[in-house]
């Protein structure tokens, strides 16, 4: 998600998260270490396991694991991390969906449902423009929720991670022609959901 998205009005701040980030907008970044490029993403890798997980137990458990896992990776050059921390990640959520799916739910305690909203962190002066903020993000991840999984991922890590297309492509396993067609699927299925944004 763009750090700028809490300056931005609610209905431009959902518009933005829809729009293309052109690659020469994405920065590169060299972290200083791998201790502060996990640092650096573990809000957004929450966000972004969250959304696929809808459980936060099980999206801090992904991250978690694959924090874990990149540690192994530490002598692996910089710009390789990015890449293979999101490909981690990934592969841990659907991990975590297909053994959901093989759980006999009948045999265990139904689970205590917990409501209560995350509250991110806001140093807004304002308190209207912060709750706009969570409002708009909040329909930005219901949004993205109802995506089929891959159009998820292409449109997360290429528009909100602005990971570009052969990073992506390196991060989901698939080709850069196929990035580009779940990114633009995904694109066309939230501006209709986010119609009422605009």
């Amino acid at each position: 998600m763009s750090r700028e998205a809490d300056d931005v009005p609610a209905a431009t701040a959902a518009q933005a998260h829809v729009r293309a980030a052109s690659p020469a907008e994405a920065v590169a970044r060299t972290p200083a270490s791998l201790e502060q490029f996990l640092a650096d993403l573990g809000t957004r890798a929450f966000r972004f396991a969250e959304v696929g997980l809808r459980n936060r137990d099980d999206s801090l458990d992904a991250v978690q694991d694959a924090m874990m896992k990149m540690l192994a990776y530490r002598d692996r050059p910089a710009e390789e991390w990015t890449p293979l921390f999101w490909s981690i990640l990934r592969s841990r959520i659907v991990d975590i969906q297909r053994r959901r799916t093989f759980r006999l739910r009948w045999l265990l305690p139904a689970p205590e449902r917990d409501d209560t909203v995350l509250d991110w962190a806001d140093d807004a002066p304002d308190p209207a423009r912060a709750f706009d903020g969570r409002e708009a993000y909040g329909k930005l991840a219901d949004a993205l929720a109802a995506l089929p999984r891959r159009q998820r991922e292409a449109f997360s890590l290429r528009v909100l991670e602005e990971l570009d297309v052969a990073t992506t492509a390196r991060a989901m396993g698939c080709s850069e022609g196929a990035v580009k067609t779940h990114l633009s699927r995904a694109r066309e299925a939230l501006q209709r959901q986010l119609e009422d944004w605009r």
